[in-house]
């Protein structure tokens, strides 16, 4: 793997729509068939990374929407007294 590959693998999305982009990318390139069986994998790693990545940024935004939910939810049975 190359010094550049390793680097990408390794660094953190600087956000959830970039994370969103970059895995877009990867899976167009993917599906034009081009890559080295190499280049295939290593797509695959970083793939399965910012998946990781997205789907725990989902997670944490939908537990942040429940608190807000149960918190109106509750502001609005107390304010019906």
């Amino acid at each position: 793997m190359s010094k550049s590959s390793k680097s990408t693998a390794l660094s953190q999305p600087e956000s959830f729509e970039a994370a969103a982009a970059e895995l877009e990318n990867i899976v167009t390139a993917m599906e034009a068939g081009q890559m080295s069986l190499e280049a295939s994998l290593s797509a695959y790693k970083r793939g399965a990374e910012l998946l990781q990545y997205c789907q725990s940024k989902l997670q944490g935004a939908q537990q942040q929407v429940r608190i807000l939910e149960a918190d109106m939810l509750k502001n609005f049975k107390m304010s019906e007294n």
